[in-house]
C-alpha cells in the first residue's frame, strides 16, 4: 500500500457532514484514527455507518467537512485514495454463487 503521508493518522476527519434532503445522516463527525489501528463503526440502523464509510471510501461525496484517508483528500483525489483501502459490502450485496474467496477476490 503506497500511502501519500507520513501522518501517524490513517484517517481523520473534520466536521464530515452528509445532508440528505431534510435528513443529517452525518453530522460533524470528527475523528482521528492511527495508523495500524483497528476501529470500527457500531450503532443502530439510520446511524449513519454506511454513509461514512461510503464517504471514507470516496463513493459519495460529503456535504461539508473535510477528511483524509490514506494521506489523500476524499473529495479531491478519491481515485487515487481508492488503490489503497479495501472495501467489501454488506452481505445483501454479495454474489450468492461465488464462494467467499471468490467475492473477497472480486472486490
Amino acid at each position: 500500500m503506497e500511502m501519500h503521508t507520513s501522518n501517524k493518522y490513517i484517517i481523520q476527519t473534520s466536521n464530515l457532514t452528509k445532508v440528505f434532503g431534510r435528513i443529517t445522516a452525518v453530522d460533524n463527525l470528527n475523528l482521528s484514527v492511527e495508523r495500524g489501528k483497528i476501529f470500527g463503526f457500531l450503532g443502530s440502523n439510520g446511524a449513519g455507518k454506511t454513509t461514512t464509510i461510503r464517504m471514507l471510501c470516496g463513493i459519495l461525496e460529503p456535504t461539508s467537512g473535510t477528511a483524509t484517508v490514506c494521506g489523500y483528500d476524499i473529495v479531491k483525489e478519491p481515485e487515487l485514495l481508492k488503490p489503497n483501502i479495501g472495501y467489501v459490502s454488506q452481505k445483501f450485496s454479495l454474489y450468492e454463487d461465488l464462494t467467499v474467496y471468490e467475492n473477497l477476490y472480486f472486490y
